[in-house]
């Protein structure tokens, strides 16, 4: 099988390609400057341009391609580059797909849980409503670029991904960071629940998404979250660290401002993986203590 892959270089998309790779799969990078893999395809989302030609063969889309969502401030410079990172390259690959006289089978879209907002103790299910704050009006506005490859009759999958515990990149090692001070602790009440993935589960469920008949959203998240205080005593007992130095919301508020600290720290997201679950997939880490195990290792 060919894949193509957006984003390959990130946490995901490297993890992705090397385990298609290992499995005697031809991975074949989208990227944005000149490049010696020959197995690498050019494109330019600002510019709109990816050449079909360049994916005749391909059997399925990987598109994780987007602007990190914490990795800056949120100005609203940068809150319209986190919305058209996602809008503008998602577009331009289903368009491309739409436009194929054989296009690739499947795409599968990376999305995000963030589309249903804060959730209180809810458990959230592709059924779910949308949120209405930032975040999610991005997510919306995410899946909908895809829809002239759905029209087109590409099978289509959302998967809309909690954030993946990796002990090597993402959200966790700066999670983890005050713990190894031993300074960590919850985030405010810590009542705010909070759906993860380990980074093997993320894999396998996109490789599972490529390999069935699944379509449309669907929640990639272990099935079993846990509050903000949960996730703090987790991985206090990851790492052999005490988990006793709550962190006051105003102090995330102000470094980060309030909307980016109450959207990425302090919403309550009780997302269920319903899809996946009807559709067969085995959680290999279904728990959060097995899944920081496997993140960290011998690295306590």
């Amino acid at each position: 099988m060919q894949v193509a892959i957006t984003g390959a270089s990130g946490l995901l998309g490297t993890a992705i390609g090397r385990s298609l790779a290992a499995d005697g799969h031809t991975v074949r990078p989208l990227v944005r400057r000149p490049t010696e893999d020959p197995a690498a395809i050019r494109w330019d989302p600002a510019a709109g341009r990816l050449d079909p030609g360049a994916l005749a063969g391909v059997d399925a889309v990987v598109h994780l391609a987007g602007a990190g969502i914490g990795d800056k401030r949120w100005s609203a410079r940068r809150k319209q580059e986190i919305l058209e990172s996602r809008t503008t390259g998602t577009a331009l690959v289903a368009r491309t797909l739409a436009a194929m006289p054989e296009p690739p089978r499947v795409l599968v879209c990376a999305s995000g849980i963030g589309y249903y907002g804060d959730g209180g103790d809810a458990v959230l299910t592709e059924e779910s409503p949308p949120g209405d704050d930032f975040v999610a009006r991005v997510v919306v506005a995410w899946e909908e670029a895809a829809r002239p490859a759905v029209e087109a009759g590409v099978r289509t999958v959302f998967l809309r991904t909690a954030p993946v515990l990796a002990g090597h990149g993402g959200l966790l090692p700066r999670m983890a960071l005050p713990f190894r001070f031993f300074v960590g602790g919850r985030l405010g009440s810590g009542r705010q629940w909070m759906s993860w993935v380990s980074l093997e589960d993320a894999v396998r469920a996109y490789r599972f998404a490529l390999e069935t008949d699944l379509a449309g959203p669907v929640n990639l998240t272990a099935p079993r979250p846990v509050t903000n205080a949960e996730m703090a005593a987790a991985i206090g007992r990851a790492l052999r660290r005490p988990a006793a130095v709550p962190v006051p919301a105003a102090l995330p508020r102000l470094l980060l401002g309030r909307e980016m600290a109450d959207l990425l720290l302090f919403v309550s997201q009780r997302a269920h993986p319903a899809a996946l679950e009807a559709a067969g997939f085995s959680f290999r880490h279904p728990d959060v203590d097995a899944a920081l195990a496997a993140a960290f290792g011998g690295d306590r």
